[in-house]
């Protein structure tokens, strides 16, 4: 049985709990991810940040007539308000059916990797699946 470390993406796109969430949207858009890491000045995790975080807090208005302040002050919002600041992890010594069990428990598609506090990568349900039908 494989371990995360095989299979997890080590080279993690991360962002700062002060990361505006105009920019998080950005980046969940350009490279077509469906999480982002928060990492505090230390590189220790601060928590996880989905694509439907980000969608609950944006307005529908956002680019139209019907914009308004309160739209704009939105996107300015930090990604500490937004995250889930108690993510489910694992190490990169975790079997890769513990991980996946861990995901399918907590009705969650991402694993931030950690070792002690440091993030070291991430492992997705779509890491998983490409393993198990590769098998």
């Amino acid at each position: 049985m494989e371990s995360v470390s095989a299979l997890m993406t080590r080279d993690v796109i991360s962002v700062h709990p002060d990361t505006p969430l105009l920019e998080v949207q950005n980046l969940l858009k350009q490279h077509g991810f469906r999480h982002l890491v928060v990492v505090d000045d230390d590189g220790a995790l601060s928590g996880v940040l989905s694509n439907r975080d980000v969608l609950k807090a944006l307005s529908p208005f956002l680019n139209t007539s019907a914009e308004t302040q309160r739209d704009v002050r939105t996107l300015a919002q930090p990604a500490r308000e937004l995250m889930n600041k108690t993510p489910h992890t694992v190490t990169p010594d975790t079997p890769a059916q513990e991980a996946a069990s861990v995901l399918l428990d907590g009705a969650i598609s991402a694993l931030p990797v950690v070792e002690g506090d440091e993030l070291v990568g991430i492992i997705t349900t779509k890491d998983l699946l490409r393993y198990y039908t590769a098998a």
